[in-house]
């Protein structure tokens, strides 16, 4: 039985040198009954399978750098997040989804050379190396694919001899079986994307409830787990300052501001492509007409009078939950921070090591 977000794949493609990589012999046995093949040539095979109303599930040798760095831009200020690239696509169903931009493609991709992965990581996190602040949920759900790839158990278990990297966890649906599997809580960070229960039932097709995300957050915290949570992409539509409200009255309903390592406030941002693809598959995103503007890094975001709005609206409900320090912005202007903060990453000592300080608790 697959959990309630996960359709089960219409076909499984996979590399043959992954074929018997521990990853892809759990996945073929999680999936037993869904017809598989070898490939020859991957692009054109995905074309001519047909999946059948589902999607390809593409158990890929990978030949890239595992680990990389956020794709921040110098115009706004970057988190540093270092990126265990683990694979990409998603099967959730969010319409503003940057992903669908990125990829445009319905095939999920998990890196099946798990081995490669854990060499490389052995190389970057050498004894006495600085400390690191990563994670999985860049180009993908850190959990989407949990209950058939285990790949975060690995990934917690493999981190448990490195005490000097922290392993953020972000998701948007609820799986703790990889909690067995830490040997230190504190050196891992469950997050959880948030928004209002509005635009979690309207634009986010196949994700867990806020509260459902929140009870998970609450299971976590009470086993020695603080958590991290995301309010990205806070969008504007009517009624926003109630949605925004309730999502942080139901935070505080089950978490106290000490469980919380930090949180990102981000506006919703877009590549121009994105907007096609919105206008094309769920054309109730009614969000799309919206007052936006090009950044300096090409993507269209909401006009700055209403980010500082919006920002200063939820901050200030933040701040009466007892929510201070461990609030930042993601991809914003010192300017932007100067308003509604009071202060700027450059104050903070950088907002890498500010956000690193609150990982480790310095």
């Amino acid at each position: 039985m697959l959990p309630g977000h996960l359709k089960q794949p219409g076909h499984i493609l996979i590399d043959p040198s992954v074929l018997n990589q521990k990853v892809a012999r759990r996945i073929l046995s999680r999936l037993a009954n869904v017809p598989w093949s070898l490939y020859s040539d991957p692009e054109q095979q995905v074309r001519d399978i047909d999946p059948g109303g589902s999607y390809v599930l593409y158990l890929k040798h990978y030949k890239g750098r595992f680990m990389r760095f956020c794709p921040g831009t110098k115009h706004y200020q970057c988190c540093g997040y270092r990126i265990i690239h683990m694979g990409e696509n998603c099967p959730l169903n969010c319409s503003y989804c940057i992903l669908k931009a990125y990829f445009q493609d319905s095939v999920l991709k998990v890196w099946a050379n798990q081995d490669d992965l854990f060499r490389e990581l052995e190389q970057q996190f050498s004894p006495g190396s600085r400390l690191i602040r990563a994670g999985t949920g860049e180009f993908t759900d850190s959990l989407a694919l949990e209950s058939i790839t285990g790949y975060s158990r690995d990934l917690v278990a493999f981190l448990s001899e490195y005490p000097g990297v922290c392993l953020e966890l972000k998701s948007k649906i609820v799986d703790l079986t990889w909690m067995d599997r830490v040997s230190d809580p504190r050196r891992v960070l469950p997050a959880w994307s948030v928004n209002s229960p509005e635009i979690i039932r309207t634009q986010e097709q196949g994700t867990a409830s806020l509260e459902n995300r929140l009870r998970a957050a609450r299971a976590c915290a009470d086993q020695g787990f603080r958590v991290c949570l995301h309010f990205d992409p806070i969008i504007h539509y009517p009624g926003w300052k109630q949605g925004y409200a309730k999502t942080v009255e139901v935070i505080s309903d089950y978490l106290a501001p000490e469980e919380i390592a930090y949180l990102s406030l981000g506006s919703f941002r877009f590549m121009p492509q994105l907007e096609k693809i919105i206008f094309r598959k769920h054309p109730g995103a009614s969000y799309i007409f919206n007052e936006f503007i090009t950044g300096l890094d090409g993507k269209k975001r909401l006009l700055l009078p209403l980010r500082l709005e919006q920002f200063g609206f939820i901050t200030d409900q933040l701040r009466k939950f007892g929510l201070d320090r461990q609030i930042y912005f993601c991809m914003e202007s010192s300017y932007v921070w100067e308003k509604i903060l009071g202060c700027t990453p450059k104050d903070l000592g950088g907002l890498d090591n500010h956000l690193l300080k609150l990982s480790f608790e310095l």
